[in-house]
């Protein structure tokens, strides 16, 4: 195996601070590797949550399934991805045994980590211990924490900005648009009557979801790589006007009427929250107000 560049952590949501981390490896393995000799880039990941392992029921919503993960990484610089799966066992080694069986057979010549980055038994490892480990072997370039608007960009703001519904927020953080991906499934088939069919998702309960309320957004088929993102407006909660209990992702695409897009593999993306979700007391007044959702997208999205 010829010699790498490796980058390590947890990555969930792939955001700005870990982009920041691909770019860096990127740069090393350029800078180092030569036409005969290129250097690939390896990123090394966790799944499941390591606090799923360490504090079963604590763990935090995902920000992206394990494949989107994958394809973010790559996307932004890996030539091959590792998937740790993380289990007790891997919980309790030390932190010279996490280096020696994680990184060794990688053969690293830079090993590249957030200054936050921790392993080993009780998260005792820190990057300037896997520097003092990897003297003679490989070096250890430690990236500082990215900020965006004063704020700390990590996975738990973007998770807190989601909860609250700030989409808009998220996304700077992430430096994309959060999405969330899916087959879709038959709904009560409602909106169809109402004139608004929508593409129903449901909503992975380990995933992370924006708030329950109505935004506007993208949607896109990914069943045809070559397909134009759709203008939609996006209801995330259980329909309270219909008494519903399940939470659902329901998207409107505008004035389309004649999509068959059940059992279709989509992403709707989040451009911006409208407004929270309301009990309508008739299904005149739903639709009103679902008329002026659409409107309220066509101005976020700039479309006439």
């Amino acid at each position: 195996m010829r010699r790498s560049v490796v980058a390590i952590g947890n990555f969930d949501g792939v955001h700005t601070g870990h982009q920041q981390l691909l770019r860096t490896a990127v740069e090393h393995a350029q800078e180092l590797g030569t036409e005969r000799e290129p250097l690939q880039v390896i990123v090394v990941t966790f799944w499941p949550h390591p606090m799923s392992v360490v504090a079963p029921g604590h763990q935090p919503l995902l920000l992206t399934s394990l494949s989107d993960r994958i394809d973010l990484l790559r996307r932004y610089g890996a030539d091959e991805v590792r998937v740790v799966q993380f289990t007790r066992d891997v919980a309790a080694w030390s932190p010279q045994k996490f280096v020696d069986t994680i990184l060794g057979p990688l053969d690293p010549a830079v090993v590249v980590v957030g200054e936050n980055f921790t392993f080993g038994n009780r998260a005792a490892g820190t990057p300037q211990m896997m520097r003092e480990f990897g003297k003679g072997r490989f070096d250890v370039d430690i990236i500082h924490l990215v900020s965006i608007d004063s704020e700390r960009t990590c996975s738990s703001f973007v998770r807190s900005a989601l909860a609250t519904g700030d989409v808009a927020a998220a996304a700077r953080h992430l430096g994309r648009l959060f999405r969330l991906s899916g087959v879709v499934v038959v709904g009560d088939q409602r909106g169809r009557e109402l004139g608004f069919p929508t593409a129903n998702l449901p909503v992975a309960a380990d995933l992370a979801t924006p708030a329950d309320g109505v935004y506007a957004g993208w949607l896109r088929r990914l069943d045809q790589p070559s397909a134009i993102r759709m203008p939609a407006a996006i209801s995330v909660g259980t329909n309270p006007t219909f008494d519903g209990v399940e939470r659902r992702v329901e998207s409107y695409v505008l004035d389309r009427t004649d999509l068959e897009l059940y059992g279709i593999n989509i992403a709707v993306e989040f451009v911006e929250h409208l407004r929270g979700q309301v009990r309508f007391g008739s299904i005149d007044e739903l639709i009103e107000q679902m008329n002026k959702d659409v409107a309220a997208t066509r101005a976020v999205l700039g479309i006439d």
